[in-house]
């Protein structure tokens, strides 16, 4: 196990999520908008998954790959998002409440792959 179970990634990874599901509900509800908010949640939610996969990966090699998949994942909603927005789907206020959080994530797990190569290659 490369990272304790109550560890800040796991924990934001998995809110983020959340949030990304009420998102989609609400562009699938209100906006009647199905392709991009869809695209969105399978990017948004496959963040967390790939973070809780890499907590019981085998060795240190496939708990880095599974976060490089998240980051990935990460970018790809930090894209969605920015699409979102342009074409006026996400208001301004949600798109800031929400596209920060994408970017934290983003620099979290920047931030554990590069000390975990660190590591792997002492």
């Amino acid at each position: 196990m490369y990272m304790r179970e109550e560890n800040t990634i796991l924990v934001k990874s998995k809110a983020f999520a959340v949030r990304i599901v009420r998102m989609y509900k609400w562009l699938t509800q209100e906006q009647k908008e199905f392709v991009l908010s869809t695209q969105c949640l399978r990017s948004g939610t496959s963040i967390g998954a790939n973070v809780h996969e890499g907590v019981l990966a085998r060795s240190k090699s496939e708990f880095i790959a599974k976060l490089q998949i998240s980051i990935k994942e990460a970018n790809e909603t930090k894209y969605w998002l920015e699409i979102l927005r342009e074409t006026e789907f996400l208001t301004e206020e949600m798109y800031d409440s929400i596209y920060p959080e994408c970017i934290e994530l983003i620099k979290l797990l920047v931030s554990i792959v590069k000390s975990a190569n660190k590591s792997l290659n002492q």
